[in-house]
């Protein structure tokens, strides 16, 4: 049979199997386009160590911004933990690895379930207590601050002020000057791919109904604690997956700075932000966009950080809910025309 009958115009099975695969692919396509993007980068820059480094960090944090807009983006929870919950990924597979002997991919998976269990707790307490936005805030910055404590505490198993060196993944791609790139970038289509297939699944819409009005999500049916749990512990395992990779790529070395609250959890609030609460690519383009500005701004010393917050003060004056969203508006607008 051919694709299209000519006597009866319709569409035969190889046109119609092609055109429900395309259907199914479509709204991955921004991934693939993003990806394809991103894994040119290494091409430029690949000669230079510290700008791979740059690029890295980049991905790195755009996979962090991706699991923490499942936890805040999709049911509003605030977790001011970001940095906390990767961390006990991180010292949690050095430890396992490098104390207990078990092996790397062994280690990783453990101190990733070891960060779920974290988060799930978490969620739970604020969905059994009906906190809100602000108290699971203090809540989570609560635990991040005690994390802290702990990793500068306990010497013996965290090195305290002066970190430890992982030396688990010292003899893999881990610690090249381009691999780790690419390492980080196809975990952060992972998480994307994740995102978008629970976008399109029943638990996107309880998400969806959940941000919207939760009391609405309710009395629609929604059960708001399972899915906010559920949110809370995988986004907490992905964020523990990315901190663990973290603690054996690189110069393997982790210590109180690498997953402080400061240096990760605002970078991370303001990556989101900036890109889009909720959207699919918001992280990636903030994490891209905010690295980029951190870099150009580099060489102005003392003024970096005054030059740095102001010009993210004017890029939120001028993208109120994102680039993406403001973007998306603009397209929209110009169509209707």
């Amino acid at each position: 049979m051919t694709a299209v009958d000519e006597r009866s115009g319709r569409v035969g099975p190889s046109v119609g199997a092609a055109r429900v695969v395309g259907q199914r692919l479509a709204p991955y396509l921004p991934i693939l386009v993003a990806a394809a993007l991103l894994a040119l980068i290494p091409l430029r820059y690949r000669d230079s160590g510290s700008l791979m480094g740059v690029a890295t960090e980049g991905m790195l944090f755009a996979a962090y911004a991706v699991a923490f807009n499942i936890i805040f983006g999709s049911t509003g929870q605030l977790f001011l933990c970001v940095g906390a919950l990767a961390g006990v990924g991180g010292f949690a597979s050095a430890i396992i690895s490098d104390r207990v002997g078990l092996p790397l991919l062994v280690s990783i998976v453990l101190a990733a379930l070891c960060s779920a269990a974290i988060g799930g707790l978490l969620s739970w307490v604020s969905v059994k207590r009906a906190l809100d936005t602000i108290f699971i805030g203090i809540v989570t910055l609560a635990f991040s601050l005690s994390f802290q404590n702990f990793v500068l505490g306990r010497r013996d198993l965290t090195g305290g002020e002066t970190g430890i060196f992982v030396e688990a993944g010292s003899d893999t791609l881990l610690h090249d000057r381009v691999s780790p790139y690419y390492v980080f970038l196809a975990l952060v289509v992972g998480y994307l791919v994740l995102y978008r297939t629970l976008q399109r699944s029943r638990v996107g819409w309880a998400f969806r109904a959940l941000r919207d009005d939760q009391l609405a999500a309710e009395l629609s049916g929604v059960d708001v604690s399972r899915y906010r749990v559920f949110a809370g512990t995988l986004g907490s395992a992905m964020l523990g997956l990315a901190g663990a990779l973290q603690a054996h790529s690189g110069r393997g070395f982790i210590g109180p700075s690498t997953y402080a609250f400061g240096d990760v959890d605002v970078r991370v609030l303001v990556m989101l932000a900036f890109g889009g609460i909720g959207t699919l690519l918001g992280p990636v383009i903030g994490a891209a966009s905010l690295t980029w500005l951190d870099e150009l701004l580099v060489d102005y010393a003392q003024l970096r950080l005054v030059l740095y917050g102001a010009v993210i003060v004017v890029l939120f004056l001028g993208f109120r809910r994102g680039i993406v969203p403001a973007i998306t508006d603009y397209v929209r607008t110009r169509i209707r025309r």
